[in-house]
């Protein structure tokens, strides 16, 4: 008996899982379309809630506001930055379906920083 034979007959299963996945698209363009739009709101509110700390100056607001707003521009700048890798590996990740768990989980967690940030925002304590 060959050897080159045994390689030919790939097992079924083996042979779904490396086919190309149909749905690969589906769960990174909703994860692109909802990072589009939750990021810069994210970046945008972040951005202006240092404002949070105008009516009791930065030395007398209370400490769970400054923990929040140090999250929140923590996440903001290392969430970014994971949330990127995580956007682009998802993307860059083979579209077998094989991959397909991976690839979802990439894509929904590059969406998690930006949600973070959101829900942090909305949910600040009183200065």
């Amino acid at each position: 008996m060959s050897h080159h034979h045994a390689a030919a007959s790939v097992q079924p299963v083996r042979q779904y899982r490396a086919e190309r996945d149909p749905r690969a698209w589906v769960a990174l363009a909703l994860a692109t379309v909802l990072g589009a739009l939750l990021a810069p709101a994210a970046v945008l509110f972040g951005g202006l809630s240092v404002m949070a700390t105008d009516s009791c100056g930065p030395d007398n607001c209370s400490q769970a506001l400054t923990d929040a707003l140090t999250l929140v521009l923590t996440t903001l700048f290392y969430g970014g930055i994971l949330a990127s890798g995580a956007w682009l590996a998802s993307w860059l990740l083979p579209w077998t379906r094989r991959r397909r768990v991976p690839r979802v989980w990439l894509a929904g967690l590059s969406l998690l920083p930006w949600l973070i940030v959101l829900a942090v925002l909305f949910n600040l304590p009183e200065g």
